[in-house]
């Protein structure tokens, strides 16, 4: 597999890119931004973008992703919870100092066990709500591998405190959906360093107790 990780724009999101070496297909994760940069990837390793998926609606991983779309032709995958963040992107806009981008209402919407392929990678869709209604987390279990969007942190977790936030759902989601995965899963969190769901386990000061 081709995995590419980009800390895109101002809040450095990881944006994941995926791509199978064998049908050149790939899934694009967060592309919240530095659409030139994604598309460099992309060009370098000869891929062509079946999916875009989003995490959830924050600014920082979804302004870019209508962009890509128009560019590549590839779906905008997420889960509908999160339309109301959609309403209020000028909000949001404000909170970072960005101009508001370009949003629409998803493809497919994205619900929990769901799947998500292209020829050669499959990842199961994990919903999470918590840091946001409709957060989500991507598992690709052949690959021992999370994107965990803004749910699981390198020894924190997403914050609680924005439109749709809760922090009893989110601690709720992680134990109920994350913590049962294999211990050497590798994390790639949203923004920030990798983790394994192993070391959250072991140190993670919020994941001690439910």
């Amino acid at each position: 597999m081709i995995h590419e990780i980009l800390p895109v724009g101002p809040l450095q999101c990881n944006c994941s890119i995926l791509g199978d070496e064998t049908s050149l297909e790939a899934i694009v994760v967060d592309p919240g931004s530095d659409i030139p940069r994604i598309l460099a990837v992309l060009a370098r390793h000869h891929l062509t973008v079946k999916q875009i998926v989003v995490t959830h609606a924050h600014i920082d991983h979804i302004a870019g992703a209508a962009e890509l779309k128009r560019i590549t032709g590839a779906p905008v995958l997420y889960n509908q919870n999160d339309l109301p963040l959609l309403a209020m992107m000028d909000v949001q806009a404000s909170w970072v100092g960005m101009a508001t981008p370009e949003v629409h209402v998803p493809d497919l919407d994205l619900t929990d066990g769901m799947k998500v392929a292209v020829t050669g990678l499959t990842a199961t869709v994990h919903h999470t709500p918590g840091h946001t209604q409709g957060s989500l987390c991507l598992h690709l279990p052949d690959q021992n591998l999370l994107l965990a969007g803004d749910t699981l942190f390198a020894g924190s977790i997403g914050r609680t405190d924005l439109p749709g936030g809760n922090f009893e759902t989110l601690i709720r989601s992680i134990h109920d959906h994350l913590l049962p995965m294999p211990e050497e899963t590798i994390v790639i969190p949203g923004h920030g360093r990798a983790t394994t769901i192993g070391r959250e386990i072991e140190s993670n000061p919020y994941l001690q107790s439910k």
